[in-house]
């Protein structure tokens, strides 16, 4: 066939697919518009100098062979190696430019697609296999599949590829949450020993809680173009990335579970189908702020449309630092109370609501607890309402404790299973939602609650991981979780259909599942459950690299034994962000409860801004040894500066020139009353703060 070169400029981007005589197929380029530093190649074999290593996916099944020394890596990989050109496709989408590569081996037909979006330097990846062999049946047995990959991110000197490249690591845990590291790659273990290694630096998440340790995000900064990739892996179940090198060139590959990592095998007959998770790739010219911006606004772009998020709105939850899910009719009254008092919009009831007692290994039945609510509580959503908000209930709907009376009566294959046994994890079996009777009874405990109750308001939770997945019904056990991810997604996607205004928070112990299959359908994330308002400081600072600031729920809680500062502290935490206001709001003193009233005010007048804004990192991202802490949303022509300091008097001082291009005005807007030394160096554009150990402050520098 004769060679062809599909060149691709869009958005910023500059994207090439090569194809040879032979009909390979290969991305050879994938960077930002203008980049200017060229490889070099001193004292490198000529066989190496080509792009005939360069994939455009890696496909790797069994009873085919791995090529070249491969190690825990995915390169090298058949039939991917294998994969010829059939066509390919170039379209116009709502979203943009879409690039369909079909590539085939004996019937494995494998469709890459690379889906741009108008005015933002994002492409979103994803792979698509059909078995259209006939003959004698043939299967594949799928253990890997790429979501995106990409060889050459180096550039300059190869020989010295891990020298020229910081590479950021999202590390996420319960109650610390969205905490990067940058380290060159050398500091990884990675260094440039020859030609190439079989050293993998990489993440993975295998389970139900994609961000248990890690964002499936990540960003590298290649220091000699002075271009940054940052990406995001769109599944709330198993997922993995790596970069490594073959042939003097760093690639890197972004998927969803493997066999290798997370236990995954799909056995795709003839007529059978697959996609994997899709993925989405910042590729900017700057550093990790403009990538993360770029992946800001590709975020909005995807997200369901909904009012909620379009006139961002204050959310009451009675939980953290406040009843900790011991609600009554009795508790509840003065919260609500005081929550209408500062200008909530909502008012959720959290956990615990549908037991008299210690409720964990119950949870299924969902139905009020008659000892908490004498008189039922669509008394207390009545209540709810006539103060003016829209009530909201907790739930985990995909889980049925061992004591709840429905768990011995229902079918076991509404349960994961492994080996013919139900999956127990804290008290607590996983339900199945490929099941269409699990399926029908989570959408009977929605329809309550919003029909017969009014709720309008649900705060989804999930609190266990019951592991690799489920080999009932499965080819394997990840791809039993596979399937029941998707099969939970559809659901949703039916339930958000039927009920479009009803407010859906992802919550899962925090921020154990903060990622964009679920937070392009739910309005609001629950970042966090970090009890230590101090400690909240570095979480709210960070959380916008992995949600949109409307959508990132930070809790503001006052204590009741908290004083001024304390107030003001929590209440910055929370300002830019989304709003989930706690605390026993009705024993606070008279000056305290102000400050509360005063912070949700600056809130409710700056959100529809702040919801447009990009996010800045004056300081750096924060880090929890950190004193000194500032985060900014840049509006346009203003910008908003959250400042912090945690534990020791000082003077912070911080550099605005980069987002100031001339005068501007400098005022602390909360709180307004209270004195505040800070001085603004117009020439400079920087300014400079003397605090206290554990006060915060929020600016808004105005240019004129």
């Amino acid at each position: 066939m004769t060679a062809k070169l599909i060149d691709i400029k869009e958005n910023g981007l500059h994207v090439a697919i090569e194809v040879d005589s032979d009909g390979d197929v290969r991305l050879v380029k994938f960077q930002p518009l203008g980049t200017g530093v060229d490889r070099i190649y001193a004292n490198v074999p000529e066989n190496a100098k080509g792009t005939q290593h360069f994939r455009l996916v890696e496909v790797q099944a069994a009873g085919f062979c791995q090529h070249v020394h491969h190690g825990p890596c995915y390169k090298g990989t058949e039939p991917g190696s294998l994969l010829r050109y059939v066509s390919h496709k170039d379209e116009r989408t709502p979203y943009g430019r879409l690039v369909s590569m079909t590539q085939h081996y004996e019937g494995l037909y494998v469709t890459s697609n690379l889906q741009f979006f108008d005015g933002i330097p994002v492409v979103r990846s994803w792979t698509e296999l059909e078995n259209k062999e006939e003959k004698d049946g043939r299967r594949y047995v799928i253990e890997y599949v790429s979501s995106f990959a990409l060889t050459g991110l180096e550039t300059g000197d190869v020989t010295r590829r891990d020298e020229q490249a910081n590479v950021y690591i999202p590390h996420n845990t319960w109650f610390g949450e969205a905490q990067w590291k940058k380290h060159t790659l050398n500091e990884l273990g990675y260094d440039a020993v020859n030609w190439a290694s079989v050293k993998r630096v990489g993440l993975s998440e295998t389970g139900t809680w994609a961000t248990c340790n890690y964002l499936p995000m990540g960003a590298f900064e290649n220091l000699a173009a002075r271009t940054t990739f940052s990406w995001q892996i769109e599944t709330s179940g198993s997922w993995s990335w790596e970069i490594s090198d073959k042939q003097y060139h760093i690639y890197i590959q972004l998927s969803g579970p493997s066999s290798l990592q997370n236990g995954f095998t799909k056995i795709l007959c003839s007529g059978q189908r697959f996609e994997s998770v899709p993925c989405a790739v910042a590729c900017v010219n700057g550093g990790f702020e403009e990538s993360i911006q770029a992946l800001t606004k590709y975020r909005r772009v995807i997200r369901r449309l909904n009012k909620d998020n379009e006139k961002p709105s204050i959310i009451f939850n009675d939980y953290m630092n406040c009843l900790m899910g011991n609600p009554s009719t009795a508790k509840l009254i003065p919260l609500i109370d005081a929550a209408a008092a500062v200008g909530s919009k909502y008012f959720c009831i959290d956990c615990g609501w549908y037991d008299d007692g210690p409720w964990w290994d119950g949870v299924g039945e969902w139905l009020p607890a008659k000892g908490r609510f004498p008189n039922g509580i669509r008394e207390l959503l009545d209540y709810i309402r006539s103060k003016g908000m829209i009530p909201g209930l907790w739930l985990e709907l995909e889980v049925m404790g061992i004591k709840c009376p429905m768990a011995g009566k229902v079918s076991k294959d509404w349960f994961f299973q492994r080996y013919g046994e139900p999956i127990i994890d804290e008290s607590r079996y996983q339900l199945d939602y490929r099941n269409p009777e699990v399926r029908d009874y989570a959408t009977a405990v929605v329809r309550r609650l919003v029909e017969d109750y009014g709720v309008g308001y649900i705060k989804m939770d999930y609190n266990i991981d019951p592991g690799v997945g489920t080999d009932l019904n499965a080819d394997s056990a990840g791809e039993g979780l596979f399937e029941h991810k998707r099969a939970y997604l559809a659901w949703l996607d039916a339930i958000l259909k039927r009920y479009p205004d009803l407010v859906f928070e992802n919550c899962s112990s925090g921020g154990m599942r903060m990622e964009y299959s679920m937070l392009s359908r739910c309005s609001i994330q629950s970042v966090t459950d970090q009890e230590d308002y101090l400690k909240m400081a570095a979480i709210a600072a960070n959380c916008m690299t992995a949600v949109t600031p409307e959508q990132a729920a930070i809790w503001s809680y006052p204590l009741r034994t908290g004083d001024a500062e304390e107030v003001i502290f929590n209440m910055v935490n929370a300002v830019l962000l989304r709003v989930h206001q706690s605390g026993h709001l009705s024993e606070l003193s008279a000056e305290r409860f102000a400050l509360v009233k005063e912070g949700l005010e600056v809130f409710a007048s700056i959100s529809c801004q702040t919801s447009k804004g990009l996010p800045i990192w004056p300081t750096g991202l924060a880090s929890f040894q950190d004193n000194f802490i500032s985060v900014g949303i840049d509006c346009g022509t203003v910008i908003y500066v959250a400042v912090w300091c945690v534990r020791e008097d000082g003077v912070f001082e911080i550099p605005l020139q980069k987002y100031c291009s001339g005068e501007a005005s400098v005022t602390c807007i909360y709180p307004k009353a209270f004195p505040t030394v800070y001085t603004w160096r117009g020439k400079e554009r920087t300014l400079t703060i003397t605090m206290q150990a554990k006060t915060a402050r929020l600016f808004s520098i105005r240019q004129d």
